[in-house]
């Protein structure tokens, strides 16, 4: 078992490594703009879970999710090569949408706060 101080300096390394990766050495025309928001890692170091923000529309997002999940072998061994672990982790895209609702929410809370300001006037 993996110690939960190296466990999380591997999700650093990780997030740090898969995004240099989808930046620098992908070639699909399909990976569009994504940024990495969270890394999860099990605790036999053998499956990660990459959390991926895309912007764009929900096509464009569909599209860029369908291009990771083409590039997934890719980015594994190209993992492989750059972080030395006894086992390669299978590599696993989700796609985040805390960032919209977060952006959601506060548009919700402008929204009501212009509308109670208005009221008040009168």
């Amino acid at each position: 078992m993996a110690t939960v101080q190296r466990i999380e300096r591997l999700k650093d390394q990780l997030k740090v490594e898969i995004s240099d990766i989808l930046h620098k050495e992908t070639k699909d025309p399909r990976i569009g703009f994504v940024s990495i928001t969270d890394v999860e890692v099990s605790k036999d170091l053998r499956h990660v879970k990459v959390y991926v923000s895309i912007l764009g529309d929900e096509e464009e997002k569909a599209t860029t999710m369908a291009g990771l999940a083409q590039a997934t072998g890719f980015i594994r061994t190209e993992l492989g090569q750059r972080i030395r672990l006894r086992y390669t982790p299978e590599i696993t895209f989700k796609l985040d949408r805390s960032l919209e609702r977060g952006a959601r929410v506060v548009e919700l809370l402008n929204q009501v706060k212009a509308e109670t300001g208005q009221r008040e006037e009168p």
